[in-house]
């Protein structure tokens, strides 16, 4: 138990976003992938996921750990309602209409709540990520379900400390998380596999040295002098402790850190390309459009947009 206070100790919280939608129309994203973890409560009508389109009951949630990709549904569809995470986006007012907490009890509609945020250990590693987890329900848990409730709630407040009992409460809704998959023995092999980067001060010297360099060399070579181990090795040694070969990572920290100068500054793409160690623009926008389903200039008008609404 020790060992799992000393992982949660470690990552790091951060409130992105919350909100309640009506479903207005209903739809089917075929790759819905986010770069941020999602939790989605249900409190009204259908949610489905996955290839096997699994229900989420009322009063269940349905977690997406960030960058991981599948099929989820929002209302009753059919085979007309499907759409790529492109087009939803794109056209999210048409399908998710914005509505506040007190709307929710007083409408017949399907009804859902949303909260985005970050958690990264040691403000390198994306933890849900990293751990390899798929998509799944929390089940039978009305403390998480209460605790996304009050996230929501106090966002929509104008009051004295506002931000900072957001942030207490998506620290909670974390460690709840985390709960819910311990006290229910899931995904025991994936935390017991792709955790062990915690015991071993190498791997952290070369997350830090990735994280202050992401627009350098970050070649095996780089890496291998970072950790003292061999060329050869390095990848396996990295891939042996994470799950993920080295190179893979790397793409995934230089796309996050890409998504928040999108999200924070007016750069353009081609200078956003170049500081997170892209000289090719053109690949650098095609590895983006790969990774998150959309281009980086329809990723930053996304992004203007929410910020504004929330």
């Amino acid at each position: 138990m020790e060992y799992y206070n000393k992982v949660i100790e470690s990552v790091g919280v951060r409130y992105l976003r919350g909100n309640n939608f009506k479903i207005e129309r209903p739809v089917s994203v075929v790759d819905y992938v986010d770069s941020e973890n999602t939790a989605i409560l249900l409190h009204r009508g259908s949610l489905t996921f996955g290839e096997d389109q699994e229900a989420v009951n009322e009063g269940e949630i349905l977690f997406l750990p960030a960058g991981r990709q599948t099929r989820v549904s929002f209302g009753t569809v059919t085979k007309r309602n499907e759409a790529p995470n492109e087009v939803f986006l794109e056209n999210k007012k048409k399908y998710l209409q914005t509505i506040s907490f007190k709307e929710i009890k007083n409408l017949d509609d399907d009804c859902i709540s949303t909260v985005s945020f970050e958690a990264k250990v040691f403000d390198v590693v994306n933890f849900f990520n990293s751990l390899g987890i798929p998509p799944f329900v929390i089940r039978f848990n009305d403390r998480v379900a209460s605790v996304l409730e009050d996230i929501v709630k106090e966002s929509e407040q104008n009051t004295p400390g506002k931000e900072r009992v957001m942030k207490l409460y998506t620290e909670l809704l974390v460690v709840e998380i985390v709960r819910h998959i311990l006290k229910n023995r899931l995904f025991v092999e994936e935390l017991s596999t792709n955790s062990t980067y915690f015991k071993d001060p190498r791997l952290i010297d070369m997350f830090n040295y990735i994280k202050k360099n992401i627009g350098g060399d970050l070649s095996n070579k780089v890496l291998a002098k970072v950790a003292n181990v061999s060329e050869d090795y390095v990848g396996q040694y990295f891939k042996m402790l994470t799950g993920i070969n080295p190179q893979d990572y790397i793409e995934y920290q230089r796309m996050e850190a890409a998504v928040e100068l999108l999200r924070t500054t007016k750069k353009s793409i081609r200078d956003i390309g170049k500081e997170v160690g892209y000289k090719d623009t053109a690949y650098f926008c095609r590895r983006f459009k790969m990774m998150y389903g959309l281009p980086a200039g329809k990723m930053r008008r996304r992004e203007s947009l929410i910020n504004v609404q929330g």
